[in-house]
């Protein structure tokens, strides 16, 4: 006979036997005698059922089939009985049951032979089979906790005689045997109480399982329970609902027991076949029965992070109706320990027994509790944020999303108070900046809308707009705690949002100053990904900012670095670049995706390369017509203007513009030929402009720019047709004030980029020819390339003294401004008076000559593996 159960030919059960007589038996032969009927009689093919086939290799999604069928799902062979009124149909339990010995029974064999690999698999196949039975709520049979227990002792024996055997059995065998043991193991630990009770009294526990399979009605429980379908005494099918423990008995949740279910639910956490929603469910009931307030603070850290491990995937987010219940919840529990001064949430605490209720006379003072609210403030961000990097921007799911920003605000906002309350300077810290990032980049009407929430709440902190004033001054506060509490990280983060904050509202010295005086461009290579992506966004706003203020040689030397990489979108996280020749694996891909900011939050790229364009076009051309060698020609200012605009130039047949670049493109030869007012309407016509709040003053600024430029490129391509030239005539002809051309000439005159002389009294400019011979021309180029071999050997020199390679030390920019725009202006021209030094000398300054400083490419472009 096996070790584990009797063999279905030692019962000489009659096959009619009821069913009522087998389960009265208390004896070991129970199960046996339940699941081993007599050999049947052959059926007809016609006649035969699916309750009919009980070969021992019935395939388990016949069983799973049987388990979803439940008690009482057998009709079909209902009908067949009556039929057949000599054969009895198990019943689907009976079936499982039957499953269950056969599984038994090859492992039974499998001992015999030592074969440790199929006794795991099918002891394996014998757990998924339990577990049906947990989903159904049906208690465990004593087969499957006495065959526990006898391979417990299998297990040990066989281990025992291993290592006393001369001969060791194969790698895998022994692989699995160790396997086996973890196994059970487990499985032990988890029917701990019924394995204790059936090593204390077989017959007994027997007996208690006959009884819960054969009893009367469950009563009926609260509900979003298990279901469980029970039989009345007239054979009355009548649903019923309970929460089902482990054994099949009923679970009732009390304020008394709340420790010991919640310490269950907590065990069961991150195990593979537990159940989140149920774990959910739980905490839910707990929370409704806890009473007092140190019940609900740890019923509420539980559950909290229960519905936060809901979605386990990385790659998904959290739904939102979760997200709004975690919301809540988090509001709910900084109000309790806010509202009650005797408990303290922290990190790290003491030991404490987590069965026993705590209190401030039982612990005499204040009551720490193991948990971390910032920790809560930080998941809830990170979640709406990757719910909007998942939601399609474009349909209204996005915008409705996008409202609860606000209800995530306000409690950022209860998590400063509170911190502020407390003293907790390190966590404080991290949610003001929390906060900060919120509003730096949105424009005061958004801000004050969301501040509006706060004044609404019975919780506030400190710094809030109305106690500021304004929200640049909101702003200001929290960057300046973060300046003198904070950690290195915050503090670079803050300056980056105040920098930006400046920029978005037209401060652009101030914000440039910021930025100069902060250094960061020399270390920002060496931050995290995240904390460049807001370097990056800063330095393009500072851009924008300068665009929008008439500085055009400011924000094209700001904006070049960016576009000169070809990777704006990558940089920005805007976008994922892929590279030709380059795939990206799975790891890198999920990271990109993870790190591009929400559609609302984007700085719009093509406006970005309107404005570059733009400005690059009104340095450009006028630069082009002032020389006249073609070595001096290759050298370019803005190389991605000047590869548009060699493409542009080599198209034979033009058609009318379509998208911006073709604007720009046209605009630039426009302004070339000395059609300053085609130039302007072409410029003026780009719909991009629209997305500027100025818009019109945009326009405006970008006309007289264009008549500006358009008048120094006339000078410089046709001074050499003319002795003298009225200023009068050119005010007419740019549409521009006398005392505006006058002033425009007189500086070319004084930086060297005329070679003539300014007559007021007769209002004409005289022009003065100087002809170059070939040696002198050539004596020039020497001259410049040595000036060149001068700059670069400071420059080296420079790094090699731990400087920076440039004037990055400057703050007013004064100095590099001049020698920038001589460096730009006065290349190569032949009409210069003695002593001109010509050429495209390459000064320090010209990058960032406007103030930026001689930030290098690659601190834009580095991106951390």
């Amino acid at each position: 006979m096996s070790r584990f159960f009797r063999q279905a030919g030692d019962s000489d059960s009659d096959s009619s036997e009821s069913e009522s007589e087998l389960m009265t038996s208390g004896d070991e032969e129970a199960p046996s005698k339940l699941t081993a009927p007599a050999p049947k009689p052959a059926m007809s093919r016609f006649l035969r059922t699916a309750g009919s086939d009980s070969s021992d290799s019935e395939s388990e999604e016949s069983t799973d089939t049987d388990s979803e069928a439940g008690p009482e799902g057998d009709g079909d062979e209902t009908d067949d009985e009556g039929e057949r009124p000599g054969v009895r149909i198990m019943s689907a339990q009976e079936k499982r049951l039957k499953e269950m010995e056969a599984t038994g029974k090859v492992m039974d064999n499998a001992l015999k032979i030592n074969d440790w690999v199929a006794i795991s698999t099918e002891f394996d196949k014998l757990v998924r089979m339990i577990q049906r039975q947990h989903n159904v709520s049906e208690p465990i049979p004593p087969f499957y906790v006495r065959t526990l227990v006898n391979l417990e002792s299998s297990v040990n024996n066989a281990l025992a005689k291993e290592k006393e055997s001369k001969k060791k059995m194969n790698a895998t065998n022994a692989k699995a045997l160790t396997a086996m043991k973890q196994k059970i193991k487990r499985a032990i630990k988890e029917y701990e109480t019924d394995v204790k009770k059936y090593l204390e009294d077989p017959e007994a526990f027997n007996r208690e399982y006959v009884a819960l399979v054969s009893r009367e009605p469950i009563a009926p429980a609260a509900p979003g329970s298990r279901g469980v379908t029970a039989t009345t005494g007239d054979d009355t099918a009548v649903e019923e609902f309970t929460t089902v423990g482990k054994g099949g008995r009923g679970v009732q949740f009390t304020s008394e027991g709340i420790f010991k279910n919640l310490q269950a639910v907590q065990e069961a956490r991150g195990k593979k076949n537990t159940d989140r929603a149920e774990q959910i469910r739980i905490l839910e009931k707990l929370l409704e029965v806890a009473v007092t307030p140190y019940q609900r603070i740890r019923v509420l850290l539980a559950l909290i992070s229960s519905r936060f491990d809901y979605n386990s995937s990385v790659s998904t987010h959290m739904p939102t109706e979760l997200w709004l219940a975690a919301q809540r919840e988090v509001d709910q529990l900084v109000s309790i320990i806010a509202s009650d001064s005797n408990f303290s949430i922290q990190e790290v605490t003491e030991d404490y027994d987590e069965l026993i209720e705590r209190s401030a006379s039982t612990e005499r003072g204040v009551v720490h509790v193991r948990g971390s609210i910032i920790s809560f403030i930080d998941r809830l961000d990170d979640e709406f944020t990757r719910s909007l990097q998942n939601i399609d921007p474009h349909g209204t799911e996005y915008v409705d999303r996008l409202k609860d920003e606000k209800v995530l605000y306000c409690t950022i906002c209860r998590a400063q108070a509170f911190y502020e309350k407390t003293n907790q300077n390190d966590p404080l810290g991290r949610v003001i900046m929390r906060r900060l990032e919120h509003i730096y980049s949105k424009p005061n009407a958004v801000v004050q809308a969301l501040e509006a929430a706060v004044d609404d709440s019975d919780v506030k902190p400190s710094m809030t707009l109305v106690a500021q004033g304004g929200t640049a001054a909101l702003v200001h506060g929290l960057c300046v705690h973060l300046y003198k509490a904070g950690n290195s990280l915050l503090r670079t983060r803050a300056m980056l949002s105040h920098i930006y904050h400046h920029a978005l509202h037209n401060d652009f010295h101030t914000a440039r100053d910021m930025l100069l005086m902060s250094h960061l461009q020399e270390s920002i290579h060496s931050a995290d990904v995240a904390t460049q992506i807001l370097y990056n966004r800063t330095v393009v706003q500072l851009g924008l900012c300068a665009f929008r203020s008439g500085l055009i040689k400011e924000a094209q030397a700001t904006l070049q670095d960016i576009f000169t990489t070809q990777r704006v979108k990558e940089l920005l996280a805007q976008g994922v670049h892929q590279q030709r020749f380059q795939v990206l694996t799975p790891e890198q891909e999920k990271a990109e995706k993870q790190r591009q900011l929400p559609f609302h939050m984007h700085i719009n790229t093509e406006l970005l390369e309107a404005a570059f364009l733009v400005s690059s076009m009104l340095i450009e051309i006028p630069l082009l017509a002032s020389i006249d060698s073609e070595e001096l020609k290759r050298k370019a200012i803005s190389k991605p203007f000047r590869r548009l605009l060699d493409f542009a130039d080599r198209q034979v047949f033009t058609g009318p513009p379509e998208s911006t670049r073709d604007h720009i493109m046209q605009a630039s030869k426009a302004l070339q030929d000395g059609e300053w007012g085609t130039c302007r309407d072409l410029i003026q016509s780009i719909k991009i402009w629209s997305l500027m709040p100025e818009a019109a003053a945009v326009k405006e600024m970008l006309a007289k720019r264009i008549q500006e430029q358009g008048l120094r490129t006339y000078l410089f391509t046709y001074a050499p047709h003319y002795s003298t030239l009225s200023l009068s005539l050119l005010s007419r002809t740019f549409s521009l004030p006398l005392r505006t051309v006058s002033s425009i000439v007189s500086k070319m005159i004084w930086n060297e980029e005329l070679s003539a002389s300014l007559d007021q009294s007769g209002g004409i400019v005289l022009f003065h020819r100087i002809d170059l011979s070939r040696p002198q021309q050539l004596a020039q180029v020497i001259a410049e390339k040595a000036a060149a071999m001068v700059d670069q050997n400071e420059k080296a020199l420079d790094v090699k003294m731990g400087g920076t390679g440039g004037w990055g030390e400057r703050t007013d920019g004064s100095k590099g401004e001049k020698r920038g725009e001589q460096t730009q202006e006065r290349r190569g021209r032949g009409e210069r008076t003695r002593g001109a030094r010509g050429g495209s000398r390459g000064g320090r300054g010209t990058r960032f000559s406007q103030g930026l400083g001689n930030q290098m490419p690659g601190q834009l472009t580095q991106r951390a593996s």
